[in-house]
């Protein structure tokens, strides 16, 4: 099937005057229905007095009315059609339709019908009544083949008519005999009289015919009687095994409804365990997710816990660094204060530390507290170096810081 086929179907139809608007998508699935439709309306087109039965409710129906479609135009228009594409109602059929259409439509243009002075509503509702003209067409067909016929005979007899002409001429110059007429006469009675006897003899085997056939159908009769004689006793008789037959249908029922209610009870706990597995399925999921949150949440907080510990141990050394210097310059003041203690006569009094000089102004006691804090942070160092270690080096070096003390002393 080509769309330019599908198309030109279509057009055809709706030019032709068919009632129902047929589609191109009618014909990509079989529609047996609408095929039938189409060929009924066609056949009635072509000829309105014709009777096909437009029953396609079976399988029987469908053929028969595709075979009568199909003889009608074979017959009356001379148009093979191919019944298996017809059958098949897709779009191989609308070949065979086509070839139907074709015919009318061709018939309709030669009537001089002016499509371009017509609509396109008017085309659609166009309706060309062939049924009364279908006869006269028959009768002209009819005469145009016997009018080539005994034109081709008359023209054979013209080529004989010379020859003709002398024995016609000589047969009727002749004077008729009696005798002879005689003996025509009585070969024809005797012919005739022998296709009597023929006719005869014929009668007289049909009769015989019908006698064997007679006796032939009472022999059936009796083997049909005797054979009904015999079917009636087997029914009549119980076979031999009937009651064990019984007992185990009987049980054959039971096991096969003790079988269904096992089936049954099957797929019904199979369907339990299939939700108990889901369920636990489920479950499982969801515990997964809740420890995974709960592994993700604690790693954060160790992280956290991390991270605040190393900022706490941070500020703790910090703390125990400055402790730890404090206590260091503590111990070393006590130790110079006890140094300073033995060394000085009469060792129970302070150590005094003063100079000849007045008092000091704010600049130069700002420029000492400089100058004692740049001391201070010395000790600190050389305590932070040897805070460790205790060696008879220190000791001599704390023992011998008092020295300009004397000279001041001296001095005063």
């Amino acid at each position: 099937m080509s769309f330019r086929d599908l198309r030109n179907f279509t057009e055809m139809m709706r030019a032709l005057g068919y009632p129902r608007l047929i589609s191109m998508e009618n014909f990509h699935t079989p529609n047996f229905r609408l095929v039938s439709e189409v060929l009924l309306w066609l056949v009635k087109r072509y000829e309105p007095q014709t009777d096909i039965p437009p029953d396609v409710d079976t399988e029987q129906d469908r053929v028969f009315f595709i075979k009568a479609v199909a003889q009608f135009m074979a017959t009356k228009a001379h148009i093979k059609l191919n019944t298996k594409k017809l059958y098949q109602a897709d779009g191989y059929a609308v070949k065979e339709l086509l070839k139907v259409t074709s015919v009318l439509y061709g018939a309709m243009n030669t009537k001089g019908v002016e499509r371009a002075d017509v609509n396109e509503e008017d085309s659609s509702k166009f309706k060309f009544d062939l049924g009364s003209k279908i006869s006269d067409l028959k009768a002209a067909r009819q005469l145009a083949s016997e009018i080539t016929s005994k034109g081709a005979s008359l023209y054979d007899l013209l080529g004989k008519e010379v020859e003709l002409r002398e024995a016609r001429t000589e047969s009727i110059a002749r004077p008729l005999e009696i005798n002879e007429a005689e003996k025509m006469m009585k070969i024809a009675i005797d012919c005739v009289l022998e296709e009597v006897q023929k006719t005869k003899d014929m009668l007289n085997n049909v009769a015989l015919d019908e006698a064997s056939l007679e006796v032939k159908i009472e022999k059936r009769k009796l083997e049909l009687e005797r054979s009904q004689k015999r079917l009636q006793t087997l029914q009549s008789v119980r076979p031999a095994f009937m009651d064990e037959y019984e007992k185990i249908e009987e049980q054959l029922q039971k096991q096969y409804s003790s079988y269904l209610e096992k089936f049954r009870n099957l797929t019904y706990m199979e369907q339990l365990l299939d939700d108990h597995r889901r369920t636990e399925q489920e479950i499982f999921e969801e515990t997964a997710n809740m420890l995974h949150l709960m592994q993700n949440r604690l790693k954060e907080e160790e992280q956290h816990l991390l991270k605040s510990g190393n900022n706490d141990d941070s500020d703790v050394d910090i703390h125990e660094d400055e402790g730890s210097n404090s206590e260091v310059e503590d111990r070393q003041i006590m130790k110079q204060h006890a140094a300073m203690g033995t060394l000085l006569p009469g060792g129970a009094g302070t150590w005094v530390v003063g100079t000849m000089q007045g008092g000091d102004t704010e600049e130069d006691e700002e420029s000492g507290d400089s100058e004692i804090d740049l001391d201070e942070d010395e000790e600190e160092d050389d305590m932070e170096d040897d805070s460790m270690e205790i060696s008879p080096s220190k000791s001599s070096h704390r023992a011998r810081k008092p020295e300009p003390l004397e000279e001041s002393d001296n001095d005063f």
